[in-house]
């Protein structure tokens, strides 16, 4: 997930923190269809399940006619990472606009890991293997990716929080975590390790601060 550094943020907003640049993905009804149909698929097989084939079924069509709409299944994959890329975008603006800024990033932990565990083939799709970025809609992954710089104030930081909230995540799917283990501690463990420079970083987003020394 890219995770830029912006320029200060639009009033009404923490600092640093994006309007979303695009509304939820508008598609004509027969692609909204189709894709809607795509995810029942996919939510309910996992990536191996999601065809063509098996989502021109599930509409009752042929699978040539999907074509007409979609010229691969990469395509149709795309749209689905899209709206994965939305919804993870708006639950992680929500939860750090809940929560304040003393608990934002607890709180973002928390939502993007309900979300994950809660969608786990659609965030597989759209967190794993090579992103065709150059095809998304503009601003859309840095929209979505934006929390986790605003919580810390730093883009590698941010980066480093992210992946680590998305190792979390893939090893609790996979269930690789010995039996018995509390990962509700093991998340707050890791959000407590990265607190103390959170604060400092967005000290200086604030302006508090200008120098680590």
């Amino acid at each position: 997930m890219t995770i830029s550094e912006p320029l200060a943020g639009p009033a009404g907003l923490w600092p640093c923190q994006l309007h979303r640049p695009v509304s939820s993905p508008r598609r004509p009804p027969g692609l909204a269809e189709i894709v809607i149909a795509a995810r029942r698929v996919l939510e309910s097989g996992g990536r191996e399940a999601l065809t063509m084939r098996r989502v021109a079924d599930e509409l009752g069509i042929q699978a040539p006619s999907l074509y007409k709409h979609f010229a691969s299944k990469a395509a149709l994959e795309l749209a689905l990472i899209e709206d994965a890329m939305a919804e993870i975008g708006e639950v992680s603006h929500d939860a750090i606009h809940l929560a304040g800024p003393d608990a934002g990033l607890a709180s973002l932990l928390g939502a993007y890991r309900r979300y994950s565990l809660s969608h786990p083939h659609l965030y597989r799709l759209a967190t794993a293997g090579p992103l065709a970025r150059d095809k998304l809609a503009p601003g859309l992954e840095e929209w979505a990716g934006n929390p986790w710089y605003v919580v810390t104030g730093d883009p590698y930081l941010a980066q480093a929080l992210w992946s680590f909230a998305h190792g979390m995540v893939i090893l609790e799917l996979d269930r690789r975590y010995p039996p018995g283990s509390n990962l509700d501690l093991t998340w707050s463990a890791g959000a407590k390790a990265f607190e103390g420079p959170a604060k400092l970083g967005g000290a200086r987003l604030s302006g508090q601060v200008t120098s680590a020394g």
